[in-house]
């Protein structure tokens, strides 16, 4: 058989069977004298088994296992990785159909984008807080990039905590008033008399939780580059308000102990 008799007969393209002699998958017959390779019934029995196997979902180096006779790894160990595989591609799929099922059965998507279910049901409860307010809003952006950055435990801890910190109309009144406060912050200078009253308000509304968990702390007393471009995202009075409300969390957590 020539190569285009060898592929159609296994329904595939000589390109295919091509790249298989040059993963090592198929042996290639040699040349006859006319410059032609005669493939064998064996080459076809062969690379039928290839392709069943590739139809299956398992990669070339799974099947090379397959195909040696020396191969660590039997059909059975191999085809029982792959079920195992599959099973964990099908559990994350029902994942992500549901929180799509869940963002698209909300009423309205947040600003920030998909979100995951625990800061989109934050978000609804506390969308009064940022209708009107800048420094709200940036505060909902960092919430969204802690979300994604933080793995599902981390996240779901951060989400109760500043939940939490938001369940009481007094915590929802002092928010509102640390929010104000800081958008009246963004043309003033780091030393204006304010700076050190919304730091106080910022600093009795956050849980001291949520410094430790973001992973923020660590980072308080050194040219972190990650705080850095945070404080950067700010007006000059604002980031002085936010670097004395962390410098205020982790002195009170020192005194306390609560650091370690």
């Amino acid at each position: 058989m020539r190569i285009g008799e060898l592929a159609a007969a296994v329904g595939v393209t000589t390109r295919t069977v091509r790249h298989y002699h040059h993963q090592g998958l198929l042996p290639e017959p040699e040349r006859r004298p006319n410059g032609y390779r005669d493939y064998t019934l064996r080459h076809a029995v062969v690379l039928a088994r290839i392709r069943r196997l590739t139809e299956l979902g398992l990669g070339l180096a799974e099947v090379r296992d397959v195909l040696a006779e020396d191969a660590g790894k039997d059909l059975v160990e191999v085809l029982t990785e792959l079920d195992e595989d599959l099973a964990r591609q099908e559990a994350a799929i029902r994942e992500r159909r549901a929180r799509l099922r869940a963002l698209l059965g909300a009423e309205e998507l947040p600003a920030e984008g998909p979100v995951s279910p625990e800061l989109g049901e934050l978000f609804a409860r506390t969308a009064h807080l940022s209708s009107d307010s800048p420094m709200a809003a940036k505060d909902r952006e960092i919430l969204a990039l802690l979300d994604t950055a933080a793995s599902p435990e981390v996240r779901e801890q951060l989400m109760s905590l500043w939940s939490g910190a938001l369940a009481s109309p007094d915590a929802v009144a002092r928010a509102h008033e640390a929010y104000a406060l800081l958008d009246d912050l963004a043309e003033a200078e780091p030393d204006d008399p304010r700076v050190s009253e919304a730091a106080r308000l910022l600093a009795e509304l956050i849980p001291r939780e949520l410094i430790t968990e973001a992973g923020i702390g660590a980072d308080i007393d050194q040219d972190s580059s990650l705080l850095r471009a945070f404080y950067a995202d700010f007006a000059p009075a604002q980031a002085e308000a936010i670097r004395r409300t962390l410098r205020i969390l982790m002195d009170e957590m020192e005194e306390t102990g609560e650091q370690g």
